[in-house]
């Protein structure tokens, strides 16, 4: 009768025991696995030009699947590459892009999550699928917009490419496709890179780039790659605007414009960069900076520059803008100089009235113009005389010549050419 009664106890106190256990087990976040059922996924893909869809299938019931929340993990990694990507999903099928990746190793995990607390109540083995994808002959792909409309893209050819290999580009962009407008060649006459002018971008729409390899000797074999672009992500700004720099109150004022740019102009979608001789670079997301100073420097060259961060991410700093000097000790002296320089205009005009009364320059200067002198008043007086008498005497000549009788005359003539034909006339 005891033992009748203890086996029962015994019973109880062990239900008790493993629900404790399994509790706990939960409480403490350890999954408590149990494949009693051989949960296991089938993978396989299905390929598209420019992207990979991996698929996939399970074992599981209809009554399981309405019973639990399904839910799959997802890792791979691309072939050449040391990152695992890891994701959980649930839906039963992801796209991956290869782009220039010549395949990848994947594997994916079934998990059972109870509704109501998520907890976890069995998950399956991993299941690895590896793909391998025509070989990639190009390497360093990438592409940048600047100056609003310009669009370059550049790349290398791999040293194990065939040697009669053409490497060519085309993308398109809001329904439209282009062909490369100039491309970039190296020393052997190979395409590495395209370059395009007075394109037009949409921000919000993408970009599908299509890289073309193309073997000549075996013109049958012809490979393409692809890549995606936001144009956003991509675009290299040009360098703020209108830079410029003031000192006040001992303290560097920096002010600027943002950069034209093919998305949004919005003031709080930019990040800068300001950089000042001699200083930390210092990240600033309004259009102004100021840097308080206590030992101003002979100058300083101050520069900024921009990306895009707030509104979409954008690893592409522009340039630098031209640097602006500024020369601190003079600028903060700006009334010191001017006192100097009044006080030495003060000086250079005491002197110069100095030398000017030690030389007499003024008076030099202020004499009036003299009167003729006594001398000269004689003298013309004198002329004025003598021009008179002259006259005086020329008139009584001519009255004593006009006074002659004519036979006076006329022997007076006979006399003095008497006198020049015997030569007596000079005498």
């Amino acid at each position: 009768m005891a033992c009748v009664t203890v086996l029962p106890v015994m019973l109880i106190l062990s239900f008790y025991q493993c629900k404790t256990e399994f509790s706990t087990s939960l409480a403490s976040g350890q999954r408590k696995v149990m494949d009693a059922l051989g949960l296991h996924n089938v993978l396989w893909i299905t390929k598209h030009d420019s992207r990979v869809i991996l698929s996939w299938n399970n074992n599981l019931t209809k009554e399981e699947t309405e019973k639990y929340t399904v839910k799959y993990i997802l890792s791979y990694r691309f072939f050449n590459s040391t990152q695992e990507r890891k994701e959980r999903l649930q839906e039963k099928k992801k796209i991956i892009r290869l782009e220039l990746h010549s395949g990848f190793k994947a594997k994916v995990k079934t998990q059972l999550f109870a509704k109501e607390t998520e907890d976890i109540i069995k998950e399956s083995d991993w299941s690895e699928f590896t793909y391998k994808a025509p070989p990639v002959y190009i390497q360093n792909l990438s592409c940048i917009i600047y100056n609003i409309s310009f669009f370059n893209c550049t790349w290398n050819i791999k040293a194990e490419a065939p040697e009669d290999i053409q490497i060519f580009s085309s993308y398109r962009h809001v329904g439209k496709l282009f062909e490369c407008q100039q491309y970039i060649k190296n020393a052997r006459k190979k395409n590495i890179g395209c370059h395009m002018k007075e394109m037009y971008f949409q921000p919000s729409r993408k970009i599908d780039l299509n890289i073309t390899a193309r073997d000549f000797r075996n013109n049958s074999r012809e490979l393409s790659y692809y890549k995606t672009f936001t144009p956003q992500k991509i675009e290299k700004l040009n360098p703020p605007n209108n830079v410029s720099v003031s000192l006040e109150n001992r303290s560097i004022k920096i002010h600027w414009k943002p950069p034209p740019t093919i998305g949004s102009a919005n003031n709080k979608c930019f990040l800068y960069q300001v950089k000042i001789t001699d200083l930390k670079i210092v990240n600033v997301t309004e259009e102004n900076y100021k840097y308080p100073f206590h030992k101003p420097a002979n100058k300083c060259a101050v520069q900024v520059r921009a990306k895009k961060e707030i509104c979409i991410r954008n690893k592409i700093w522009s340039e630098w803008s031209e640097p602006v000097v500024i020369h601190g000790e003079k600028t903060v002296n700006v009334l010191l100089l001017s006192t100097t320089l009044f006080c030495l205009l003060i000086f250079l005009g005491g002197l110069l009235m100095y030398a000017c009364r030690r030389y007499s320059c003024l008076e030099v200067i202020t004499m009036p113009v003299p009167h003729p002198s006594d001398n000269i008043k004689t003298w013309l007086t004198d002329e004025t005389h003598h021009q008179q008498h002259m006259s005086m005497q020329m008139e009584m000549h001519s009255e004593v010549t006009v006074g002659i009788p004519k036979e006076n005359r006329d022997e007076n003539t006979e006399q003095q050419k008497c006198l020049k034909d015997s030569g007596l006339e000079d005498l």
